[in-house]
């Protein structure tokens, strides 16, 4: 059973649903799905629709089991909340692991030290910040990688996540005791140059982090909670460490739904935040340039955002998102004043990110589309 918030982003109105009708409904849903097949761990459910409209139809999907382990959901159209619903006994003051969802905020306070003067461009380089020639393999090009292609995962350091077998897959990383010095460490790939190719790399968005924790008076999270959330008005989260006890770029910087979706609202503001400039439209603007080609199909890359598109009613959005492990997404639309945040526990699985393309494409955004 969910609960179901709808208000604007001051003030949430509780509406409790009716238990037994609830029950009847979900109810008739099993006997109803029963007549499909179910789906398997490696594909998209396929159960029929309830009938009614798109959200009550998620809903109840979501409440009979067929899509899994979906925890908020919070749609923003012109900056006000306009659904909110929690699933699985969560609620909106929750604290959420969203997984690579985090990446994306080291994204914005890069933004804040360009804006700040801490950085002086995207264009500086890995040998204005380290001694190179200390590190394992050392490589003339390794110097040369920019934050830009920190940003946009075009380092051309020897690693990609996607690859179990890669030598600079994260999860080698997490046991060493030093995870900077651990990626400085990498050898350049053979392949590619820095800028050429796109692999997704997150040892390199803790280097990035690590770039920001030197620049930034009193280091990163000081700063971040400073310059970033303070404004925002995020009082309650909780960042993850790297071994040196710095804020964790990599992920699991933990928010409720409510409030990823807040930083989603920042960038549809092209930066601002009630009157302030709270990271530069230009480089908001940059952050959803497609720098990057990506091995995922329909899918390019920005400044640690993704970009896709969905087809609704013969209507093209084309939202950049990010997005982390288990489905959980912070969207933001081009073509409509719309944000979607949505938390999900699906992690490791391979239904968690298909599962969140389907809901999008048959529920969520038809209904948006509807309410336009």
């Amino acid at each position: 059973m969910s609960r179901l918030f709808i208000g604007n982003h001051h003030t949430l109105n509780s509406h409790k649903l009716n238990d037994s009708i609830m029950k009847l409904r979900i109810l008739i849903l099993a006997l109803v799905s029963s007549f499909s097949s179910a789906c398997n761990s490696s594909d998209v459910p396929t159960a029929p629709k309830a009938a009614g409209d798109p959200i009550s139809q998620l809903e109840a999907r979501i409440a009979d089991d067929t899509f899994k382990q979906i925890n908020g959901i919070v749609v923003l159209k012109e900056g006000e909340v306009v659904l909110e619903r929690y699933f699985n006994g969560t609620s909106p003051d929750d604290l959420h692991n969203p997984r690579s969802v985090g990446k994306t905020f080291a994204s914005a306070m890069v933004g804040i030290a360009l804006r700040d003067g801490y950085l002086k461009s995207v264009d500086q380089t890995l040998d204005e910040f380290y001694r190179l020639e200390d590190y394992e393999n050392f490589d003339p090009r390794k110097g040369k990688v920019s934050i830009q292609q920190l940003l946009t995962m075009t380092s051309g350091f020897e690693g990609f996540d996607f690859e179990p077998d890669s030598i600079g897959n994260e999860e080698n990383m997490y046991p060493q005791d030093n995870w900077v010095a651990w990626t400085l460490d990498l050898p350049m790939a053979s392949d590619r140059n820095p800028g050429e190719k796109w692999y997704y790399f997150t040892a390199g968005v803790v280097v990035l982090g690590d770039i920001l924790h030197r620049v930034l008076p009193g280091g990163l999270e000081a700063y971040a909670k400073q310059e970033l959330f303070d404004p925002l008005g995020i009082t309650n989260l909780q960042w993850q460490y790297t071994p040196q006890q710095v804020a964790n770029t990599a992920g699991g910087l933990q928010l409720s739904a409510r409030d990823f979706a807040k930083f989603g609202q920042l960038y549809k503001n092209k930066g601002v935040w009630q009157d302030k400039q709270i990271i530069p439209e230009a480089f908001v603007v940059d952050s959803f340039k497609q720098h990057a080609v990506t091995t995922e199909d329909r899918n390019d890359y920005g400044y640690l955002w993704w970009k896709t598109y969905f087809d609704v009613n013969e209507t093209r959005l084309s939202p950049s998102y990010a997005s982390g492990n288990g489905g959980n997404k912070i969207y933001v639309f081009n073509e409509i004043p719309v944000v979607i945040s949505i938390t999900a526990s699906a992690y490791g699985q391979r239904y968690g990110h298909r599962q969140i393309d389907q809901i999008m494409r048959e529920y969520l955004l038809p209904w948006v589309m509807a309410e336009q």
